[in-house]
């Protein structure tokens, strides 16, 4: 054969493209032997999500104008988490936030809760915030919403954030703990024991998991995040690996759940796809979050990168939602500050910590997830 340029490119492509195929399944790990024989001309294209896949979702607001309701969908996403109102909540309330959504195609698909302090330090007034909490989750088993997020924090440690520049002077937002470690607690907080932060979410959990499994809803408890072993003179319970396993042992049902983090796992010093499969066995991800880090020292000190530059797996990560059957959402989150973003009206100032004032990086964030999800229902 003549081996001419126009031979060369040809046969060189046709390589090329069997060791892609070759490749992603390799990555994929084991599985079904059709789907390791798989050709990518045997994908119908586009692959998009399903009642069977994870959902890609970002954050919006009670109030988002129709704007920012456009702009989610031209990015490609049909789902939206936000804050909730004031609890208790109102079927009726809630109702209305989700119809204005539905009308612009979108789906609310998760809300976080507050205002139960009380219940987090234990104090005089905590059955009424409980009661308030049961309420609301009646309301959204009601209007359909499926899954409440909540935070529990006796203070969290925010004062170990700082801005870094990252590549073309975009914004990278790192965590050190050793200047913070040693900061007293407020006076109006107090601190407290682990044993006694577990009693209060264990007394809080028996009482609010039975509604929920009745309503149809599931609670998503984000871990711990910076995982500082101490916040202001107070142990973080979910801060460890075996502070989440006791958490989802107090209840054992899918409606005491957590928000799985691959950026949270690694910033422990944890294999993200180990915990993802733990908690996928057991049906305890309700929510979750798609985002990556670099750790030069686990739990202390690390900082929050573009997806493509971080130490997870962010393939693998996807990989393994698909393979424990999670199909709810997953939140591409902490855009990194783009300079663009200055140029555009409506800008919110802030590089650093939640990332908050790119768009830019919001898109970003979404075709990465994206492409992950892409590739791996390709195999």
């Amino acid at each position: 054969m003549k081996y001419n340029r126009r031979n060369f490119i040809r046969n060189t492509a046709s390589v090329a493209a069997a060791m892609s195929v070759t490749g992603l399944t390799g990555c994929a790990g084991s599985g079904k032997k059709e789907n390791r024989e798989k050709s990518s001309g045997d994908v119908k294209w586009p692959v998009i999500e399903g009642p069977h896949t994870p959902k890609l979702c970002v954050g919006a607001g009670i109030n988002s104008d129709e704007k920012q309701m456009q702009f989610i969908k031209q990015m490609g996403v049909d789902y939206v988490l936000m804050g909730g109102p004031r609890i208790p909540w109102k079927a009726e309330e809630l109702r209305a936030v989700m119809d204005r959504y539905t009308a612009n195609g979108l789906t609310v698909i998760n809300m976080m809760i507050g205002g139960h302090n009380n219940a987090i330090y234990g104090r005089e007034g905590r059955d009424e915030e409980i009661a308030k909490i049961k309420e609301s989750i009646v309301a959204a088993g009601a209007a359909g919403l499926p899954v409440i997020e909540y935070n529990w924090y006796i203070d969290r440690l925010m004062e170990g954030y700082y801005e870094k520049k990252g590549r073309g002077d975009s914004g990278i937002t790192a965590y050190d703990y050793a200047p913070v470690k040693d900061l007293p607690a407020k006076p109006e907080i107090g601190t407290f024991t682990a044993e006694q932060v577990w009693d209060n979410i264990t007394y809080f959990l028996k009482e609010v998991i039975p509604v929920a499994e009745k309503a149809g809803v599931r609670l998503a408890l984000h871990p711990n995040d910076p995982p500082a072993p101490i916040s202001h003179g107070s142990p973080q319970i979910m801060a460890t690996y075996e502070g989440w396993k006791r958490l989802l042992d107090i209840v054992k049902s899918p409606a005491n759940g957590m928000t799985y983090d691959p950026g949270v796992c690694r910033e422990m010093g944890l294999d993200p796809v180990e915990v993802l499969r733990y908690m996928g066995s057991r049906d305890q991800i309700n929510h979750a979050h798609y985002r990556n880090v670099t750790t030069q020292e686990a739990y202390n000190k690390y900082e929050e990168v573009f997806f493509d530059v971080g130490e997870v797996n962010l393939f693998a990560v996807m990989h393994e939602f698909f393979k424990v059957g999670y199909t709810r959402g997953i939140y591409p989150e902490h855009p990194r500050f783009f300079t663009r973003d200055t140029e555009f009206p409506g800008y919110v100032a802030g590089r650093g910590y939640p990332g908050g004032g790119s768009n830019t990086g919001q898109v970003y964030n979404v075709a990465y997830a994206r492409a992950m999800m892409q590739a791996v229902q390709s195999l």
